[in-house]
């Protein structure tokens, strides 16, 4: 596993909505203003109705759940304060995703946790990652973060490269050890 690190993104103005994007002429359903991005990329608080897409964009990185599971994850994800998950939108279909969390720490200063991220095989290229990549630093900023970090599995070169355009850096390498617990 490669960690990835950058720092915080600049800073917001007036013309920028919370996750600092353009300001759309669309709301989302809080009331906030609809992020934009490149090009007809927009972006938007996943909700329930996004999880059979959810589900087919994470099997592209070798996910595999259902829908039913996708489903329990988001609203414990969204249930859970500090955490942000996000979809990126162009026209009606959703392309993209992304699950961010503000993460304080003993050993680190507070970051911005980029729990996952995936761009559907046939948008990338086009924007979709750096306008997903850019609200998680901006989530981290409005939070105080002092840094983003996310991993990612060694073999995604191309997945590498793109964090490297963006400015993060390998900050680690490491083994990830996983002990399942009993449910009883």
């Amino acid at each position: 596993m490669i960690s990835w690190i950058a720092g915080p993104s600049p800073a917001t103005n007036e013309k920028e909505n919370l996750i600092g994007m353009p300001r759309g002429e669309e709301s989302l359903s809080d009331g906030r203003a609809q992020p934009r991005c490149a090009g007809s990329v927009r972006l938007r608080s996943m909700t329930d109705k996004d999880v059979a897409a959810g589900v087919s964009l994470l099997a592209q990185l070798g996910y595999e759940m259902t829908a039913d599971e996708l489903a329990q994850r988001l609203r414990d994800v969204l249930s859970t304060p500090g955490h942000a998950a996000l979809v990126a939108v162009i026209g009606a279909r959703i392309v993209g995703l992304a699950h961010v969390f503000d993460r304080p720490a003993i050993e680190n200063p507070r970051e911005a946790v980029v729990q996952a991220i995936v761009v559907d095989e046939g948008n990338r290229r086009a924007g979709v990652g750096r306008c997903l990549m850019a609200a998680a630093e901006r989530f981290g900023k409005e939070r105080n973060c002092c840094s983003v970090v996310l991993s990612s599995n060694v073999g995604r070169a191309p997945a590498h490269a793109f964090y490297a355009a963006l400015g993060y850096r390998v900050s680690a390498t490491s083994l990830v050890l996983r002990k399942p617990l009993s449910t009883q």
